[in-house]
């Protein structure tokens, strides 16, 4: 059998359909109960009922269009006209929900890239070590122990985390360190989240902020920074988080102390958000129809009464969405506009 066979065989004999058939393989890559949980759903046909309940709305709502657009002496135009924005506002609403249940799902499907840096010695393998609950890199007095790039793939209430520790930031003292901090300028490109760590005690020294500044070119569009004050074992403060343009954190890699603190911190910076609302296992291309649909139901808002825009606008949204589930038929609102009303009666 070639790979996927058989439930490409179930997608084409119309037995699921494409949004179930992708659920077949995230459930079988789910990295945490949740996202088993989530892939099951997929593949149960919830996320697909969500779309299509969509659809059906937006079906509807470009019949009653078409129809004043074909037949403009009849009485659907008067009656469209005093509710096609309510109805509009309706569809949007529901695409927003199904939206920002997808954008939670897909955390527990990618999970986010964490990087780890700062200048050496300041605790960064000593905080991946607490993070993954093991010690997964050696820690000594030493600056510049860590030469080459950590990876540990940890969870935080279901969520996958990427966590990466790097070589500290400095002027590099020999062949193998350079490379060291060269890679690790490279993991923060990548970055969705960077963990900045500095020492409670001293606070920013000139080094940390010269490190600051070069991120501003460094870190990628959309990346969160999270100020990291380790060892406040040694400072004698306590653990602590504070709001700001940047989130800071004070905590002890050592003893654990303020650890559920960045957990948390890390979390939002995700965007997550603990419900009882069921999610939906997005993929990365489920996300960019799911927009789009979105951003052709707003210019649809903008359009009226240019009625043949708005027309184009809703065509141009369900065929968004037709896309996570395979569908791309168009001859289905004919039949739709037929079936609600008595043209030519």
């Amino acid at each position: 059998a070639e790979p996927g066979e058989f439930t490409r065989r179930a997608f084409l004999n119309g037995k699921l359909d494409l949004a179930q058939a992708e659920g077949v393989a995230d459930l079988i890559e789910s990295a945490s109960s949740d996202a088993a949980r989530c892939a099951l759903r997929s593949l149960s046909g919830e996320f697909s009922a969500a779309v299509h309940a969509l659809v059906a709305r937006l079906t509807e709502l470009r019949a009653l269009t078409e129809a004043m657009l074909d037949f403009p002496e009849e009485e659907v135009d008067a009656m469209h006209r005093d509710d096609a924005m309510a109805r509009l506002g309706q569809v949007r609403a529901a695409l927003d929900e199904v939206l920002a249940r997808s954008r939670q799902g897909s955390l527990l499907r990618e999970g986010i890239r964490v990087v780890i840096a700062g200048r050496p010695n300041v605790g960064k393998s000593s905080l991946l070590n607490r993070l993954a609950g093991e010690e997964r890199a050696i820690v000594t007095s030493i600056a510049g122990t860590t030469r080459d790039v950590l990876r540990e793939d940890i969870q935080i209430e279901g969520v996958p985390l990427h966590v990466v520790d790097t070589a500290g930031l400095r002027e590099a003292g020999d062949e193998a360190e350079r490379m060291g901090v060269e890679r690790a300028w490279q993991e923060l490109a990548r970055a969705d989240v960077v963990l900045a760590v500095f020492e409670a005690a001293s606070g920013m020294r000139a080094e940390d902020h010269a490190i600051l500044d070069r991120f501003e070119g460094a870190l990628p569009a959309g990346a969160v920074r999270i100020d990291v004050f380790n060892k406040i074992d040694l400072a004698g403060i306590p653990a602590a988080s504070m709001e700001g343009p940047t989130r800071r954190v004070y905590l002890s890699a050592k003893t654990g102390e303020g650890l559920a603190l960045l957990r948390g911190a890390l979390l939002a910076a995700a965007g997550w958000e603990r419900s009882g609302e069921t999610l939906y296992l997005a993929r990365a291309r489920h996300l960019r129809a799911l927009s789009s649909a979105q951003q052709n139901l707003s210019v649809a808002g903008n359009t009226l009464p240019r009625w043949e825009l708005f027309a184009e606008e809703l065509r141009l949204a369900q065929e968004a969405l037709n896309q996570i589930t395979g569908e791309f038929t168009s001859d289905d609102l004919l039949g739709e506009i037929f079936s609600r009303f008595c043209i030519g009666k």
